[in-house]
Protein backbone atom coordinates (compact mmCIF):
# COMPACT_ATOMS: atom_id res chain seq x y z
CA UNK A 1 0.00 0.00 0.00
CA UNK A 2 1.60 2.83 -0.79
CA UNK A 3 1.73 6.52 1.47
CA UNK A 4 -0.52 8.98 0.22
CA UNK A 5 0.00 12.62 0.38
CA UNK A 6 -2.13 12.77 4.06
CA UNK A 7 -0.19 9.74 5.43
CA UNK A 8 2.83 11.98 4.76
CA UNK A 9 0.91 14.98 6.43
CA UNK A 10 0.31 13.09 9.50
CA UNK A 11 3.78 11.36 9.62
CA UNK A 12 5.39 15.50 9.69
CA UNK A 13 2.58 16.78 12.02
CA UNK A 14 3.37 13.57 14.91
CA UNK A 15 6.96 14.49 14.34
CA UNK A 16 6.78 17.94 14.80
CA UNK A 17 4.49 17.91 17.82
CA UNK A 18 6.79 15.14 19.55
CA UNK A 19 9.26 17.78 18.63
CA UNK A 20 8.15 20.10 20.48
CA UNK A 21 6.41 18.94 22.99
CA UNK A 22 10.15 17.03 23.96
CA UNK A 23 11.86 20.29 24.10
CA UNK A 24 8.83 22.45 25.55
CA UNK A 25 8.76 19.84 28.84
CA UNK A 26 13.27 20.47 29.39
CA UNK A 27 12.69 24.41 28.82
CA UNK A 28 9.84 24.23 31.69
CA UNK A 29 12.06 22.22 33.77
CA UNK A 30 14.96 24.61 33.05
CA UNK A 31 12.67 27.73 33.71
CA UNK A 32 10.25 26.79 36.69
CA UNK A 33 12.91 24.32 38.42
CA UNK A 34 15.98 24.98 37.96
CA UNK A 35 15.44 29.24 37.24
CA UNK A 36 18.11 28.96 34.73
CA UNK A 37 16.97 31.77 31.77
CA UNK A 38 19.69 31.29 29.62
CA UNK A 39 19.09 27.34 29.08
CA UNK A 40 15.67 27.65 28.87
CA UNK A 41 15.85 30.68 26.08
CA UNK A 42 18.07 28.59 24.33
CA UNK A 43 15.34 25.61 24.11
CA UNK A 44 12.37 28.16 23.17
CA UNK A 45 14.68 29.06 20.20
CA UNK A 46 15.15 25.42 19.39
CA UNK A 47 11.41 24.72 19.41
CA UNK A 48 10.85 27.94 17.34
CA UNK A 49 13.06 27.36 15.01
CA UNK A 50 11.00 23.84 14.43
CA UNK A 51 8.29 25.95 13.23
CA UNK A 52 9.98 28.31 11.45
CA UNK A 53 12.02 25.26 9.29
CA UNK A 54 8.50 24.17 8.21
CA UNK A 55 6.92 27.68 7.53
CA UNK A 56 9.98 28.82 5.40
CA UNK A 57 9.46 25.41 3.24
CA UNK A 58 5.93 26.52 3.05
CA UNK A 59 4.37 23.96 4.99
CA UNK A 60 1.33 24.74 6.19
CA UNK A 61 1.21 23.85 9.52
CA UNK A 62 -3.06 24.16 9.70
CA UNK A 63 -3.18 21.53 6.37
CA UNK A 64 -0.86 19.30 8.71
CA UNK A 65 -2.98 19.37 11.42
CA UNK A 66 -6.10 19.04 9.05
CA UNK A 67 -4.54 15.42 8.73
CA UNK A 68 -4.28 14.84 12.27
CA UNK A 69 -6.21 11.60 13.35
CA UNK A 70 -5.11 11.33 16.74
CA UNK A 71 -8.51 8.85 17.69
CA UNK A 72 -7.17 6.09 15.30
CA UNK A 73 -3.30 6.09 16.07
CA UNK A 74 -2.50 2.16 16.44
CA UNK A 75 -0.04 3.45 19.07
CA UNK A 76 -2.04 5.82 21.27
CA UNK A 77 -2.13 3.54 24.27
CA UNK A 78 1.64 2.56 24.60
CA UNK A 79 2.97 5.08 26.26
CA UNK A 80 5.70 2.59 28.80
CA UNK A 81 6.96 5.60 30.61
CA UNK A 82 7.64 4.99 34.23
CA UNK A 83 7.48 7.69 36.90
CA UNK A 84 10.92 8.64 37.78
CA UNK A 85 13.70 11.28 38.45
CA UNK A 86 13.75 14.54 37.13
CA UNK A 87 16.96 13.30 35.13
CA UNK A 88 15.24 10.45 33.66
CA UNK A 89 12.44 12.82 32.72
CA UNK A 90 14.64 15.37 31.37
CA UNK A 91 16.22 12.58 29.31
CA UNK A 92 13.68 11.21 27.82
CA UNK A 93 11.98 14.30 26.60
CA UNK A 94 15.43 15.06 25.00
CA UNK A 95 15.24 11.31 23.00
CA UNK A 96 11.90 12.27 22.35
CA UNK A 97 12.84 14.88 20.20
CA UNK A 98 16.13 14.12 19.42
CA UNK A 99 14.52 10.96 17.64
CA UNK A 100 11.69 13.14 16.11
CA UNK A 101 14.36 15.52 14.37
CA UNK A 102 16.21 12.64 13.07
CA UNK A 103 12.85 11.56 11.34
CA UNK A 104 12.06 14.95 10.19
CA UNK A 105 15.49 15.47 8.61
CA UNK A 106 15.48 11.73 6.52
CA UNK A 107 11.95 13.42 5.09
CA UNK A 108 13.46 16.40 4.41
CA UNK A 109 15.91 14.91 2.61
CA UNK A 110 13.89 12.65 0.55
CA UNK A 111 10.35 13.85 0.33
CA UNK A 112 10.62 17.16 0.19
CA UNK A 113 13.20 18.34 -2.97
CA UNK A 114 13.29 21.72 -2.31
CA UNK A 115 14.15 21.69 1.56
CA UNK A 116 17.10 21.90 3.63
CA UNK A 117 17.62 18.77 5.73
CA UNK A 118 20.69 19.88 7.27
CA UNK A 119 18.26 22.49 9.08
CA UNK A 120 16.61 19.81 10.89
CA UNK A 121 20.15 17.92 11.33
CA UNK A 122 21.57 20.86 13.06
CA UNK A 123 18.91 21.05 15.46
CA UNK A 124 19.09 17.72 16.39
CA UNK A 125 22.88 18.56 17.38
CA UNK A 126 22.13 21.68 19.54
CA UNK A 127 19.74 19.47 21.06
CA UNK A 128 22.81 16.93 22.22
CA UNK A 129 24.66 19.98 23.09
CA UNK A 130 21.51 21.06 25.24
CA UNK A 131 21.23 17.75 26.73
CA UNK A 132 24.93 17.86 28.54
CA UNK A 133 24.35 21.09 29.50
CA UNK A 134 21.13 20.35 31.07
CA UNK A 135 22.25 17.39 32.43
CA UNK A 136 25.45 18.96 34.05
CA UNK A 137 23.02 21.26 35.51
CA UNK A 138 20.69 18.88 36.96
CA UNK A 139 23.49 16.35 38.54
CA UNK A 140 25.22 19.77 39.89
Amino acid sequence: MAATTRDFERLLDANLNRFKEGVRVVEDVMRYLYDHAELALKLKKVRHNATLIFQQNNLDLCALCAGRDSQNDVLVDSDFSNAGSCLQMVQANFKRAQESARVLEECFKYLIAFAKPADFKSLRYELYTLEKECIALIQA
